[in-house]
């Protein structure tokens, strides 16, 4: 009896597999905006209350940390009960969440509802990266999780786009959380319909019901069902964690959280200070959402440009060189641009390389880990990673709040990407025809 997985990575993708990582993208999409959504409403959060650029900074982070909170324990969680399960729930947090900071009245309410939306936006990304890896083929794999990845900077641009139009027809901040909470809990209805879950999961989990389920998927996909569930394989004993930084992976585990740790220190920096900075240089907060949207722009065209030169390209060393061109274009950012089209072309060269890294980076995450271990190994990675991102506004906003400018700020926080792609060249793995 050959094992389905294997019958997956060789045959070409079915439509129901397409249609998959369509959700999945559209999915990471929503976590872009949900992310960002803060960064929208920034400079009119700050003019209402009143607060520092320390205070922002704190606030800016605080989903991050809910991600990486989120991604370590929603990731394990997804290993457990299955992939679908655990980002219907990551989307019932983040629908209440962004709806709960609409109605927030000051920073440390604000705080506490942003850091509960992080937790289902951090395991939303554990669990979809893990989905969209486990229904590719072997050939499209790497260009699938990019694409998922690359849904990000998309839905900053759509949501991004819709934001700046209720900022300037509402004059409120809390209507970008409004729209978020709407669009979410949307989601909902669409991922039960189309998402099953994934056969390698059901392969490893062998649930009561795993041969049904398996061939209600196979079937779907046009390929014939099975008599039998292949033979169980041998795995490590002790928990998923322990397996993470077992012989062998340890290495693997480590080298991958520093790299993510690094990237996402700057690649957050970025996104998430364009608009106070833009209006501190004396812009609107509309040209100000306009100048972020178009680093979005920059952001899906170089998720787009990755996942197609990881075709032809190993995916390791194009990351790598993203990730040095990126702190290259922050530090430029820093220092040259003076006016909204040229603070928007650097912005989209920044996001070009910064965010085609980081639907890269996702590739190589799940190229890492096996399928046991693949969702909470992501959602280590990520967990521990997130650090850095949370680390990357506090940082700056502690260093503006100092007396620093942009281009000083801009240069330290571009170290981060630049020691992340240098760490990455030293990576070695070996690429699996099964997921």
């Amino acid at each position: 009896m050959e094992d389905p997985r294997a019958i997956i990575a060789r045959e070409p993708m079915h439509h129901r597999q397409v249609l998959t990582v369509a959700v999945a993208t559209a999915l990471n999409a929503l976590d872009g905006f949900d992310v960002l959504s803060i960064s929208f409403a920034s400079p009119g959060i700050a003019r209402d209350w009143g607060i520092t650029r320390a205070a922002l900074g704190a606030v800016l982070s605080m989903e991050l940390i809910g991600m990486g909170i989120g991604a370590f324990v929603l990731g394990s969680i997804a290993d457990r009960i299955g992939r679908r399960p655990t980002i219907l729930v990551c989307l019932a947090i983040m629908g209440l969440g962004m709806a709960l900071a609409s109605t927030a009245g000051d920073v440390t309410t604000l705080s506490l509802f942003r850091l509960f939306t992080g937790l289902g936006i951090g395991g939303m990304l554990a669990a979809t990266g893990a989905i969209v890896a486990e229904c590719s083929n072997a050939r499209r794999r790497n260009l699938s999780v990019a694409i998922m990845a690359g849904g990000y900077p998309i839905g900053a641009i759509v949501g991004g786009s819709i934001a700046s139009v209720l900022l300037e027809v509402t004059g409120r901040w809390q209507s970008v959380f409004e729209f978020g909470a709407v669009m979410t809990l949307c989601f909902i209805p669409l991922v039960i319909k189309l998402v099953p879950e994934t056969i390698a999961f059901l392969l490893h989990k062998r649930p009561a019901n795993a041969l049904d389920r398996i061939n209600r998927t196979m079937v779907r996909q046009g390929r014939a069902p099975l008599a039998d569930l292949p033979p169980v394989e041998e795995r490590p004993a002790g928990p998923g964690l322990a397996q993470l930084f077992g012989p062998g992976v340890r290495t693997m585990t480590l080298l991958l959280t520093l790299v993510y740790f690094g990237h996402m220190m700057s690649f957050y920096f970025f996104v998430k200070w364009i608009p106070k900075i833009i209006v501190d240089m004396g812009f609107a907060a509309a040209s100000a959402g306009g100048v972020l949207v178009w680093a979005n722009v920059g952001g899906a065209l170089g998720s787009l440009s990755v996942s197609l030169a990881s075709q032809r390209v190993g995916v390791r060393p194009l990351v790598a060189g993203a990730m040095c061109c990126g702190a290259v274009a922050i530090c430029v950012f820093g220092y040259w641009p003076t006016t909204i089209a040229t603070l928007s072309i650097m912005a989209g060269i920044g996001g070009f390389f910064t965010n085609g890294a980081t639907a890269g980076l996702y590739a190589v995450i799940a190229q890492c880990f096996p399928a046991h271990l693949r969702a909470g190994g992501t959602g280590l990675v990520i967990g521990v990673g997130r650090a850095g991102a949370a680390l990357g506004p506090v940082l700056a906003g502690l260093l503006f709040t100092a007396g620093w400018s942009l281009g000083p700020v801009a240069t330290i926080m571009a170290l981060g990407t630049l020691v992340a792609g240098i760490v990455l060249m030293m990576l070695r793995y070996r690429e699996s025809a099964i997921a």
